[in-house]
């Protein structure tokens, strides 16, 4: 009796290891693998590192944020004038590498400059005169009959160039030129009206004695702020050097002769010395 308790008791216990056996097996099945931590492996894993390939930029980047703030300002002038769109500091950094937010100076000189609005968020180009098109340009120049420094309208859109010269195509306005100077040219709007002259004026003028030798005119030029458009005096003593006359060339005269075909037949005494 006592050896049957004990096998019964035996089998249970078998039993119970048994059923603790295949818990842990399917516990450990179910249980994802951990890989060991291994320095080389973790190495050969990480991407090989690069140098940048934008390396001509970032120095560009570097070599503007080196310049004085005066060049830096007029650059982030520049931008605005060729976008004449409104900009953030952001947007101007972006475009042009000019740090507005960070240059404490280079955002007091661009806020603070008579060319630019800021408005508190964005910048904006000022030109003088606030124009869109040439028809605005137009109307503008006409207000001014005493005439308008083209300096003061360059600014005022991209092609008011182009506007100008199309204007004066048309007869719609006069571009005059008071030196060599293109910064001193005036523009004058064209009233298509006749212009009387007192005669007192007239003769005032035919009465002006000009110099005879070209020299002295370019002196009295130079006199009045103007500059020839000949310097005759280099012209002159070139010519010495080189043995070169410079008297104006006269137009031979030709003779009739045999060959000159005879028009007026009927006046045959104007021929009488045909060779």
């Amino acid at each position: 009796m006592a050896l049957k308790e004990s096998l019964d008791k035996f089998k249970k216990q078998q039993e119970m290891c048994q059923k603790t056996l295949s818990s842990i097996k399917a516990s450990s099945s179910s249980t994802p693998r951990v890989t060991p931590y291994n320095p080389a492996n973790a190495m050969s894993a990480a991407p090989a590192v690069k140098f940048s390939s934008d390396i001509e930029r970032l120095q560009q980047i570097h070599s503007i944020r080196n310049t004085s703030a005066a060049a830096q300002t007029k650059r982030a002038i520049d931008l605005l004038k060729q976008t004449r769109q409104a900009l953030t500091a952001e947007q101007i950094n972006e475009a042009c590498y000019v740090d507005v937010k960070a240059n404490k100076d280079v955002f007091d000189r661009l806020s603070n400059n008579f060319k630019v609005y800021y408005d508190g968020t964005r910048f904006f180009y000022k030109p003088k005169h606030d124009l869109k098109d040439k028809t605005q340009l137009l109307k503008l120049i006409q207000n001014f009959p005493e005439g308008i420094a083209v300096a003061d309208l360059e600014d005022a859109y991209p092609s008011v160039d182009h506007d100008l010269k199309a204007l004066k195509a048309a007869g719609e306005i006069w571009l005059v030129s008071n030196s060599g100077s293109a910064a001193e040219d005036m523009a004058y709007p064209n009233n298509h009206r006749a212009i009387e002259v007192d005669d007192d004026l007239k003769q005032l003028f035919r009465g002006i004695e000009l110099p005879r030798d070209m020299i002295d005119i370019e002196k009295d030029l130079q006199k009045n702020g103007m500059k020839p458009a000949t310097n005759t005096a280099k012209r002159r003593a070139q010519a010495q050097v080189h043995d070169i006359s410079i008297k104006p060339k006269q137009k031979k005269k030709h003779g009739i002769s045999k060959r000159t075909k005879l028009t007026n037949s009927h006046l045959p005494e104007l021929f009488k010395d045909l060779s």
